[in-house]
């Protein structure tokens, strides 16, 4: 193909993306997961960027899991869905943002579903009337937070005190990146890169210094799936599907793996703890694991905040193997003290998996 016509072809993948003025919406499952990272990527919007987000105390979840569960209708998940597109209305902003692939991915379905089937936005306009007596406005832009960490990549990277460079070699660190399955793959055109080349975190990974790793399984299913893990007698798929994805990506010896979904770091991070204990086998460097970071705490890495701030304590693979590449200090005599101060216990160290 041409580079005209290859040129053509990828404008086809982009989105528009508000620059200013957010709506947030945070996940329902993330801030157990990894509970700095919302926060982190808050902190970095409002004092790295300058820009205005606005959250809401009153937001729910938005039903993603029971939804792709079939335990709710889709008459309640649309009601539900039009409550939180309502509180946006009610605070007067008009770009919605996603923290969590799901919701982004569930409310890009109803967006879609509502235009090509009006009645179905009547009838959830007329539900959420009859339930609680509000109205809303639909979003004039939706995007995934990693959407906006990706738009203004390039600001971040020129404030940052820190690359995603070796110190001892001086070469780029090898990154593994991971898309949620529900960012792009049920509406392509809906994510930056569509399905089969998604580059919203790529574009991150290249601004911060780093080199992207291809692998056979790059596109593979963490695992997590709902119901692949929900339901206990599925979670054997779930970890050799997350297991599938380590042999794959091993023989390229990545420093870490970088994700954009709340399920998929934790299945990534937590299936190489219960693989080594399995199996007694490890996918890191000297009998470490493979490192796995949120697009947020990987923003924040390279602005140079301090790792426990960001939650890197919660991590089951140690990420100081990382750190220690990059040159970041920090203090282990603090890692494990809460935001008081206090001492707030510190976890049994794996049989198998090395952590420090």
């Amino acid at each position: 193909m041409k580079l005209e016509g290859k040129k053509t072809l990828w404008k086809e993948y982009q989105k528009e993306i508000a620059s200013d003025n957010y709506f947030y919406a945070r996940s329902c499952i993330r801030q157990n997961f990894f509970p700095a990272s919302e926060t982190t990527f808050l902190r970095v919007l409002r004092e790295e960027l300058g820009k205005t987000i606005h959250e809401d105390a009153r937001h729910t979840t938005c039903t993603g899991i029971v939804y792709h569960s079939d335990l709710v209708t889709i008459e309640t998940t649309m009601t539900v869905i039009a409550r939180q597109f309502s509180l946006m209305t009610q605070s007067g902003y008009l770009n919605y943002v996603a923290s969590c692939i799901t919701s982004f991915g569930l409310y890009t379905e109803i967006l879609d579903m509502w235009e090509h089937f009006p009645e179905m936005e009547q009838k959830a306009r007329e539900m959420l009337w009859k339930a609680t007596k509000r109205e809303f406005e639909k979003p004039k832009s939706l995007a995934h937070a990693s959407d906006i960490i990706y738009k203004f990549r390039n600001e971040i990277a020129a404030k940052s005190k820190y690359k995603l460079i070796n110190l001892n070699t001086g070469q780029p660190l090898k990154v593994v990146e991971h898309i949620g399955c529900h960012y792009s793959k049920m509406f392509p055109h809906k994510g930056i890169g569509g399905a089969e080349y998604p580059y919203v975190l790529v574009g991150m990974i290249e601004a911060f210094g780093g080199e992207v790793v291809d692998y056979p399984e790059r596109r593979h299913c963490c695992g997590f799936g709902f119901r692949q893990y929900i339901v206990k007698a599925n979670r054997g798929f779930s970890i050799a599907s997350s297991r599938k994805k380590f042999e794959s990506m091993t023989p390229y010896k990545p420093d870490f793996i970088l994700t954009n979904c709340p399920g998929c770091p934790y299945f990534l991070d937590r299936w190489q703890y219960a693989i080594s204990e399995m199996e007694g086998i490890t996918y890191g460097e000297n009998g470490h694991g493979i490192p796995v970071l949120t697009y947020e705490e990987l923003t924040g890495i390279v602005l140079g905040y301090n790792p426990w701030d960001l939650g890197l304590q919660t991590h089951q693979v140690a990420v100081e193997p990382l750190l220690d590449k990059i040159g970041i200090p920090y203090d282990l005599s603090q890692k494990y003290l809460g935001s008081d101060g206090e001492f707030i216990g510190k976890p049994e160290k794996p049989s198998v998996l090395k952590v420090y």
